[in-house]
């Protein structure tokens, strides 16, 4: 796992073989994040599914909140959850929904409501 430090942040879990970089049709999930004024870090892990990625993210995150995507599917997982039980699990089809999971992440830090 590539840490670069230990602030508080949503941990987004890039597959290793995206060598650290988010597809850019996700990039509304930062943005989602941000308007919600939660840090949040990217960071690489070598798991064979984005539900296992989320799990682990939640767990490395200092917010217990982390999420991971497939081609299909974002998925954000709180660490207190089972690990084969995410929180969340979205289609990558529009990008408000993408933003909108985004914001749900960060509010879930926040303990407010999350947007339907």
């Amino acid at each position: 796992m590539a840490i670069q430090n230990d602030r508080p942040a949503i941990f987004i879990a890039i597959p290793k073989n995206l060598n650290g970089q988010l597809p850019t049709n996700l990039s509304p999930m930062l943005n989602g994040i941000e308007e919600e004024q939660i840090p949040v870090e990217l960071i690489t892990l070598d798991f064979d599914t984005a539900v296992k990625r989320a799990y682990q993210a939640s767990v490395a995150s200092r917010l217990s909140v982390g999420i991971s995507f497939d081609d299909q599917h974002i998925i954000v997982h709180y660490k207190n959850l089972p690990a084969d039980q995410p929180l969340f699990q979205v289609a990558i089809d529009n990008p408000t929904n993408i933003r909108k999971i985004g914001a749900n992440a960060a509010r879930l830090v926040k303990g407010v409501p999350f947007k339907s």
